[in-house]
């Protein structure tokens, strides 16, 4: 078994993204991805890769797009305003099919905001980062680990529905090392060949063509179409979620990426304490794991959201569960971080028959939780 390593979560995510086969970097500086970007700028060097840093956030995506095309494995990292900058080229790369993977190691907004960590972006990334019908596949690690061993996991996804895919995480687990065991190289013989890939055609084959532009209204139509039915595919087979205590679970906090520590540790705490309550953590935001939330609506009384925003992933707990069971929301924003104590405060609230959607501003006017 390979020996742990100490790592940021920065660097774990670059060098598991080189391990994966990732040969191609575009970026941008902007804190508090930062460090991911300066890593890559000394390892490409050394294993034969591209690192460029790019004018701007425009251009960086624009030339993923181009190595993309040509059937690279290519990766780019920013945070939160820059994605919103790449977001017309991750549209582009939506319409023409093409594979990659975008890190959002997010910081609050809107706007220049600040660099604590946030999870604010969520409505970009799982609403369509783009203009159009399109959606890319989402992954919302909670540990440095997860972010190494996603990654490859997101290079996979991408290949396989031709479709960009979102490291979504936040300036908490970007800073922060823990122990990580670094996966083994990728064997890119291995890999399913990418016959639509731009590589020449060498009069061996007829010419590929990659493109996101579409002139006859019905030739764009159908081609939204097929790409809806992959959609569609990737709902019903790709949803990823881990749950704990959900067996006699009254109540449940659901939570992902870096909330979900600060949940865990309430709900042990609350635990420790007699009451019943468990923890649903969605690994994929999109597609979201509609199916553990639908279950566990039959289950539990009511249904807890704990964001690092103002409740923007309550939205798709209430589609999930069809509004079975009361869904409330607790949360910081702006880059405070909620306590396990507060969380703790809040599931006893919930199990008392209460109802709420509440930021701690609202909380010392109202008198709750603060």
């Amino acid at each position: 078994m390979s020996e742990k390593v100490l790592m940021k979560g920065n660097e774990a995510l670059a060098e598991a993204a080189i391990r994966a086969g990732c040969k191609h970097f575009f970026g941008y500086p902007i804190t508090p991805q930062t460090e991911l970007a300066a890593y890559m700028s000394k390892r490409m060097p050394k294993i034969g890769g591209t690192y460029l840093q790019a004018e701007s956030e425009v251009a960086a995506i624009n030339m993923v797009y181009g190595a993309s095309a040509a059937g690279a494995r290519v990766m780019t990292s920013s945070s939160s305003p820059g994605v919103s900058l790449k977001t017309e080229g991750i549209s582009y790369m939506i319409g023409a099919n093409l594979p990659s993977v975008v890190v959002n190691i997010s910081r609050g907004g809107p706007g220049l905001g600040g660099i604590q960590p946030s999870q604010a972006d969520y409505w970009m990334a799982t609403r369509a980062t783009g203009h159009g019908d399109g959606h890319i596949i989402v992954l919302a690690p909670s540990t440095v680990q997860e972010m190494a061993d996603l990654i490859a996991k997101a290079f996979d996804l991408g290949d396989t529905y031709r479709t960009p895919v979102m490291i979504l995480a936040d300036g908490m687990l970007g800073q922060m090392m823990e122990p990580v065991v670094l996966p083994e190289p990728v064997d890119m013989q291995s890999l399913p060949p990418k016959d639509w890939a731009l590589t020449g055609h060498r009069g061996m084959r007829k010419h590929n063509t990659v493109s996101s532009l579409f002139l006859d209204p019905q030739k764009l139509e159908d081609a939204i179409l097929v790409r809806r039915e992959r959609y569609q595919l990737i709902k019903k087979t790709e949803q990823m979620v881990q749950e704990e205590y959900m067996d006699d679970a009254e109540v449940a906090v659901v939570a992902y990426g870096a909330a979900s520590r600060v949940v865990r540790s309430a709900v042990n705490k609350a635990r420790v304490a007699g009451i019943k309550v468990g923890l649903i953590r969605p690994i994929t935001l999109w597609p979201f794991p509609t199916d553990s939330l639908e279950a566990a609506a039959g289950k539990v009384k009511a249904l807890l959201s704990v964001e690092f925003s103002t409740g923007q992933m309550i939205d798709d707990i209430r589609l999930a569960i069809h509004d079975k069971v009361p869904v409330s929301f607790f949360g910081h924003t702006g880059g405070i971080v909620p306590t396990p104590d507060e969380v703790v405060i809040a599931i006893k609230r919930l199990l008392a028959g209460e109802q709420f959607y509440e930021l701690p501003y609202q909380s010392r006017l109202t008198g709750g939780v603060s």
